[in-house]
């Protein structure tokens, strides 16, 4: 199948080239066209436009930054799209957003799959991010090779609007889990212990999580760089409380971890890295998180 893959981001170059490298035929479009120059010299085409791409391929995938940029976009290449094509949207949107895109996808004749990822970008580099389909099951079977070669676990969950939920669910405890991270080291530090014997400590400990492995490693390093912005913590956390409020389930700490991020946005920035809400931390104290030997990217 020949595939179209819109918005080269941190997570869509990856994914993109996941696909280039599995055999499949791929055309992609960014906004920004020097994004795509990585992806053109292993084998993609590189189209003038959205609505070009939606012409020449089967199906279309898009990862965008936003449930707005995802309507705009959609609407630009529905009228484009073969007959039969499919729109695999791998943007992290709202329930609502999901269920009201499908049906603007239906009434053009192209039926909808959501698409949300996670694990983080240095394992969607490497084929093995875990996918989180939702929609009609023949439709997932169809893409299944698709999905096989961006991601190595994929969990179909069930109709559309499904996965907006789980998705928003595991980002939610990833922000909770960085902010306990960061506390925990902060504790460490100002407790006199070394810091890097301290995360090898935990990380062999009960208190583990993955985000202590990942993340919890930039934070010692400085850098925080996940590629993933203050900003988009914000998105999925106003989802999260989102389905709190609609569901009738008190999340206090989801709640708490929120007014930390935009305590970080006001002072770092929207675009900031994610990790830094523990240089919030690390500033009130005027203690920084340093230990040698940690990576400055995760690989």
């Amino acid at each position: 199948m020949h595939y179209g893959y819109i918005g080269l981001g941190n997570l869509g170059a990856a994914c993109a080239g996941c696909l280039l490298k599995a055999g499949f035929k791929v055309t992609v479009f960014d906004l920004n066209p020097a994004l795509a120059d990585p992806l053109v010299e292993k084998g993609a085409v590189l189209a003038k436009s959205a609505e070009d791409l939606a012409a020449s391929v089967d199906h279309v995938i898009t990862c965008l930054p936003s449930p707005a940029v995802s309507e705009r976009v959609l609407r630009q290449i529905l009228p484009h799209m073969k007959k039969g094509a499919s729109w695999i949207e791998m943007s992290t949107l709202g329930r609502d957003d999901v269920l009201a895109l499908a049906k603007v996808a239906d009434a053009a004749g192209v039926r909808m799959l959501e698409l949300p990822v996670t694990g983080g970008v240095h394992l969607a580099y490497r084929g093995e991010i875990t996918m989180l389909p939702g929609g009609d099951k023949d439709l997932v079977d169809l893409h299944w090779k698709a999905f096989e070669a961006m991601g190595n676990r994929i969990f179909h969950m069930g109709p559309l609007g499904s996965s907006s939920i789980i998705k928003v669910i595991t980002n939610m405890l990833a922000f909770i889990h960085l902010k306990a991270c960061g506390e925990a080291l902060m504790l460490a530090k100002r407790g006199g212990l070394d810091l890097g014997q301290a995360w090898h400590a935990i990380q062999a400990s009960s208190g583990n999580s993955f985000v202590h492995e990942t993340e919890g490693a930039l934070i010692l390093n400085g850098s925080y760089d996940i590629a993933f912005s203050i900003d988009l913590a914000l998105k999925d956390l106003g989802f999260a409380l989102g389905f709190g409020k609609e569901f009738g389930v008190p999340l206090d700490l989801a709640s708490a971890t929120n007014q930390t991020y935009i305590a970080a946005k006001a002072a770092y920035g929207g675009e900031a890295q994610s990790p830094m809400i523990a240089k919030l931390l690390e500033d009130l104290l005027h203690t920084d998180l340093r230990a040698p030997g940690f990576p400055a990217r995760l690989e």
